[in-house]
């Protein structure tokens, strides 16, 4: 049986993209913080920062504060523009009403106006893309598809290497033959966004142990492993299982350095795993976080509008519900290892972390 290539075969993670040692931190969307993603980076890792809703002068101005708070590499995330079953640009208006009338009670508990349909929800990718490609990080990742090709050849000739992530082989594969220079394989255990682009997310829940080493035996580049790593134990079975390296979100989710509020940063430490839930009812996508008084009120309105509007129509009141310490009513992402989450510190994280990495990366 052909157990795939070791680590060591497959290429130096840390030699491509100039770290200490393959530890990525998970790239949060609306969630990454510059302290963090530098901290991670600053302790000999791969500091990644999501760059979800931003345009082009923020990511500018993100990669020049990061670049003031640490010279070592780091990494930048996109989301592809994917459009989803129900994600036409007529059904997102056509549902903009019928949404809003189903938040209208979060709205007015929180004595907030119910907001006007937005000339436009996102910043474009190509404006995205083109200001992320001139922050010249160490990588550029991307998540819900494979990255153009015109987007890989100059991201390559710029010396910034390509992350793609997968929820299946298939897209795993589809990831590799499109140029990536790494594949993260995420097992439904993570936390946040399910990221698949072949078929429907509902359709793509693979956990990490039956997809990783599936993964690694599929593609010719290195494989980093996401989902249900918050310790040095996980961290080992992620090597043994034969990836190159880690990336990990919860975990440090739940330190002092990361943008999450207090009430995040609770549930985090007191949701079990099987307390999680996979629902689309905060930004109308399948996402994995704490069952919450939110997530309950929108399931049962049967009115989710598809997504971008979800997303932005939540972000309304999650924002309100933030400054006010108010976790019921905001988007509590987490994932299934979340109980494991047991230090208050970046740095604790990351030397728990470390010490399950073999010797010999």
């Amino acid at each position: 049986m052909n157990a795939g290539p070791t680590s060591g075969e497959r290429g130096s993670l840390s030699g491509m993209l100039g770290i200490d040692v393959p530890v990525f931190l998970g790239p949060f969307g609306g969630l990454s913080s510059v302290e963090l993603t530098a901290t991670v980076s600053e302790l000999g890792g791969l500091g990644g920062y999501g760059l979800y809703g931003y345009d082009a002068a923020r990511i500018q101005q993100t990669a020049a504060e990061l670049r003031a708070k640490t010279a070592r590499p780091f990494a930048l995330n996109l989301w592809l523009p994917l459009e989803e079953p129900g994600e036409a640009a007529d059904a997102a208006d056509a549902a903009f009403d019928q949404a809003v009338d189903a938040l209208r009670p979060i709205f007015d508990e929180l004595g907030l106006a119910v907001p006007a349909r937005p000339d436009r929800y996102l910043p474009s990718f190509d404006e995205q893309v083109e200001a992320a490609l001139a922050a010249s990080p160490a990588a550029l990742s991307f998540v819900f598809g494979v990255p153009p090709a015109e987007v890989v050849e100059a991201a390559h000739q710029r010396g910034i290497a390509v992350v793609g992530t997968a929820t299946t082989v298939d897209e795993a594969v589809a990831l590799a033959e499109g140029g990536v220079d790494a594949v993260v394989a995420t097992g439904m255990e993570a936390a946040g966004h399910r990221v698949s682009f072949l078929r429907q997310a509902e359709e793509s829940l693979v956990g990490s142990f039956a997809l990783i080493p599936q993964v690694v035996d599929a593609v010719d580049v290195p494989v980093i492993a996401a989902g249900g790593i918050a310790d040095r134990r996980g961290v080992a079975a992620a090597f043994a299982l034969g990836a190159s390296g880690v990336q990990v979100g919860t975990a440090f989710l739940g330190t002092r350095q990361s943008a999450a509020t207090d009430a995040h940063r609770r549930a985090i430490g007191e949701t079990p795993a099987d307390r999680t839930v996979l629902t689309r009812a905060m930004s109308g996508r399948l996402a994995r976080g704490a069952l919450n008084r939110a997530v309950r009120q929108i399931e049962d309105a049967g009115r989710i509008a598809p997504f971008p509007v979800q997303n932005w129509l939540t972000g309304r009141f999650r924002a309100e519900a933030g400054s006010r310490g108010i976790g019921e009513l905001q988007s509590l992402w987490l994932g299934q290892a979340a109980s494991l989450a047991r230090f208050a510190d970046a740095a604790d994280v990351f030397a728990e972390l470390v010490a399950g990495v073999p010797a010999r990366e």
